[in-house]
């Protein structure tokens, strides 16, 4: 049935400081965050997903974008989606830009319809995908991209209303080490409220549940640790998971694909 269909294919590197994936789903894909910057461009198809500035739907020809730690979901409208998507090392982008103007901690829209990029992203992907990259053509064409998003679909994090000191430590603690064992009870002594309160202002402020926000924690550990040379079994019990298969299983929910196969398209 087309709802179970899901095709994800990840790309050999071509650009350093960057990740490229082709996607095309009936599967829904959980809030979930990255650590990089993203940019993609849609094919086929049509979604709904949560972003920085709420619900938002995005189609064919559109452009999508999300930011590092932005919690997002996609849930597909009318069957199958298909879409293209480069991951950049917010290090990359910043460094390449550090010149543009308001450059200094960018947010990206999170779906744009602008037939001037939806080209240059086009162009971008021909060279990722072709048989043979060239990555001089392909560097080329994302800093093209990149400098019309900045000048026409980004603001600065100033827009974006702060989250509460409560819950910017327990974030915090989660994110400085989610290897570890964390508990609801810790986090909500950590956060001077019952587990009620937690649940309710975590939700509320970050978009996703505590649990939920440390699972995705747990992946992006456990998907460095892969890239850093780690076994999937070692990874997995290092990023806080209770073996390999709740990572597997976890890991493709976020990412669409599995540990194996993702890193054997990345090494």
């Amino acid at each position: 049935m087309e709802k179970h269909l899901h095709h994800v294919r990840q790309h050999p590197p071509t650009i350093p400081g960057t990740e490229s994936m082709s996607l095309l789903t009936g599967h829904a894909f959980p809030r979930h965050a990255h650590d990089q910057f993203g940019i993609g461009i849609f094919v086929q198809g049509s979604q709904r997903s949560w972003s920085n500035i709420g619900s938002v739907e995005s189609a064919a020809g559109d452009v999508i974008m999300v930011n590092p730690a932005e919690i997002h979901d996609g849930l597909p409208l009318q069957g199958p989606r298909g879409w293209h998507m480069m991951y950049l090392n917010p290090e990359m982008v910043m460094g390449e830009l550090r010149e543009q103007p308001q450059t200094d901690n960018i947010i990206m829209r999170p779906v744009v319809s602008d037939a001037a990029l939806g080209c240059a992203m086009r162009a971008l992907f021909n060279e990722v995908l072709a048989a043979t990259p060239d990555p001089i053509a392909a560097e080329q064409a994302l800093l093209l991209c990149l400098m019309r998003i900045t000048r026409y679909h980004a603001f600065t994090a100033a827009v974006r209303e702060p989250l509460s000191p409560a819950i910017t430590l327990a974030k915090e603690y989660i994110d400085d080490a989610p290897g570890n064992a964390i508990s609801l009870s810790m986090l909500a002594d950590l956060c001077g409220m019952t587990r009620f309160q937690l649940i309710r202002s975590f939700t509320r402020e970050a978009g996703t549940t505590p649990h939920a926000y440390l699972i995705q924690a747990r992946v992006r550990l456990a998907k460095r640790l892969l890239l850093a040379g780690h076994k999937p079994a070692g990874a997995a019990l290092s990023a806080g998971f209770a073996d390999q298969s709740h990572l597997t299983r976890a890991f493709r929910r976020q990412f669409g694909l599995t540990p194996g196969k993702y890193l054997h398209a990345m090494l």
